[in-house]
């Protein structure tokens, strides 16, 4: 079935320059760029992100990285996007990410993992629209 998630790259993988390393892996695996752009975050639009996350310890330390540099959102396209995404970035703590995944391949500490993808459809849907308001190409 064909959907739209969001990758976030996060401001260490843009630091480390890790972009082309992990579009050339979404586009090999034949996955469509629908919308790309490079911003400095605002804060309010990353607290609406990890929004049902606010209670948790780790939400101040979340937002003041997703807002300390640069970062790189895209919304993908293809068949099984989410899951497929999900699944190229590896599990949340790299320790854990099997080789060959983004986070197995490049990440070493869970607070700079690397990237951020949607968790299914629901989410995407969600995210997609606080990170691209203006659309994507279909």
């Amino acid at each position: 079935m064909s959907e739209t998630t969001l990758v976030l790259i996060k401001p260490g993988g843009v630091q480390r320059n890790l972009i082309g390393e992990i579009l050339r892996r979404i586009e090999a695996r034949g996955l469509q760029v629908a919308a790309l752009k490079l911003i400095q975050a605002d804060r309010g639009t990353v607290e609406a992100h990890y929004d049902e996350h606010r209670e948790r310890p780790f939400f101040n330390d979340v937002v003041s990285y997703l807002t300390s540099g640069p970062i790189v959102a895209l919304a993908v396209s293809g068949t099984n996007a989410t899951k497929a995404i999900r699944t190229m970035m590896g599990a949340t703590n790299p320790l854990e990410a099997a080789p060959g995944t983004v986070r197995g391949d490049f990440a070493l500490t869970i607070d700079d993992n690397l990237t951020h993808s949607s968790s299914d459809a629901e989410a995407a849907a969600r995210e997609l629209q606080l990170w691209f308001p203006e659309g994507i190409v279909r």
